[in-house]
């Protein structure tokens, strides 16, 4: 993984996966299901509401086909990039869709400063190049735009890198905050709980850095 901001610790151990067999073979067939329970969606929905620009352009990436975007909040062009053709073909909440494996081209054709807010919604686990992806984030956000990574412990083990699968949930947010500093794209990161009833429902936390300045308030 190339870094931006300094030595990364990270070796290409850390990157490794049970299943390191083509992702796009992996993701071949559709998945139609959500992989958090209602009350963390409601939970990302309503964090969604609050950090994100209504009438703003929003990068949905690694997405499905479902966005867990406020439905009475009018954005004004979301993009979703995903794996699957089918998926982003159902997910109605996308004015754009861009079939894209990221770990194989973490590069995006948008412009730079073309989108005001980008999401990644509990599928940053599968990134085997982050910081070139986080670094590609910053260029097509505009100065100061949120970029915001939800996860949980929800994911498909034999596909998730192995620094993900060591680590616990307070070490998830200092990884993400990690591949932030590591991209040099991103001010200091905020760390989020955002579960809704813990011990009964999914856990859920946000990692969010803005692009330039404070970190964005949700």
């Amino acid at each position: 993984m190339s870094s931006g901001s300094g030595e990364s610790p990270l070796r290409p151990e850390h990157f490794r996966r049970a299943d390191d067999t083509n992702d796009a073979s992996f993701y071949e067939i559709p998945r139609l299901v959500t992989h958090i329970d209602d009350a963390a969606i409601r939970a990302a929905t309503e964090f969604y509401r609050d950090l994100l620009p209504a009438g703003g352009r929003v990068l949905d990436l690694m997405s499905s086909w479902v966005s867990h975007l406020p439905e009475d909040v009018e954005y004004g062009h979301v993009a979703g990039l995903g794996m699957n053709a089918e998926e982003l073909a159902a997910n109605a909440r996308l004015h754009e869709r861009v079939v894209q494996d990221l770990n194989m081209n973490p590069s995006f054709s948008w412009p730079d400063g073309s989108f005001d807010a980008a999401i990644v919604t509990v599928s940053v686990q599968y990134l085997t190049r982050p910081a070139d992806v986080f670094r590609e984030v910053g260029r097509i956000l505009r100065p100061g735009a949120p970029f915001a990574v939800l996860y949980s412990n929800r994911c498909f083990p034999t596909k998730a890198v192995a620094a993900w699968r060591m680590l616990d949930a307070r070490g998830h947010a200092d990884l993400i905050g990690l591949y932030f500093h590591l991209s040099g794209a991103f001010g200091p990161p905020a760390v989020y709980d955002l579960s809704p009833r813990p011990g009964v429902s999914d856990p859920l936390y946000a990692v969010v850095a803005g692009t330039a300045g404070e970190p964005p308030q949700a």
